[in-house]
């Protein structure tokens, strides 16, 4: 905050004309993750006569729960921009969706639309969270700490 606090200012409240030295923008971040995620898109649809290229878009027709599904794994910054991009909001709503680290969040897709089904879900992460709470108590009771 010291050396960069006008830049992070400037990065939360106007996020497509700030960035960190030396990074990308978000516009062409956008551009990399558009094009990745119109691969992912295309190869779950690989069997059906596309109606559209546009991202925000999935060809198809009503959610089939057998149907071809996929996991993807990646920083909070680019999922925010998938969700930018699936649910056909502008990039200045970037920081509209907070991500918890390992969070997990499901999109669908039905009738050739985006739904957001869930969203940042972490009960999974509880177990590790506990292990780690009885792992601290036996250290403290090791050294005999309070």
């Amino acid at each position: 905050m010291e050396r960069w606090g006008a830049l992070l200012d400037a990065w939360h409240r106007r996020p497509t004309e700030a960035w960190a030295p030396g990074g990308e923008s978000l516009a062409v971040a956008d551009a990399r993750i558009r094009a990745g995620l119109r691969d992912t898109l295309g190869r779950l649809v690989a069997h059906q006569q596309p109606r559209s290229t546009d991202p925000s878009r999935l060809v198809g027709g009503r959610h089939d729960p057998d149907g071809p599904w996929s996991i993807v794994v990646a920083h909070d910054g680019a999922f925010k921009v998938v969700l930018l991009t699936l649910l056909d909001l502008p990039l200045e709503r970037f920081w509209a969706f907070p991500f918890a680290v390992c969070a997990i969040t499901v999109v669908e897709f039905v009738d050739g639309a985006a739904r957001l089904r869930t969203h940042n879900l972490t009960e999974h992460l509880a177990p590790l969270l506990e292990e780690r709470a009885q792992e601290v108590s036996e250290e403290r009771e090791r050294l005999g700490a309070l």
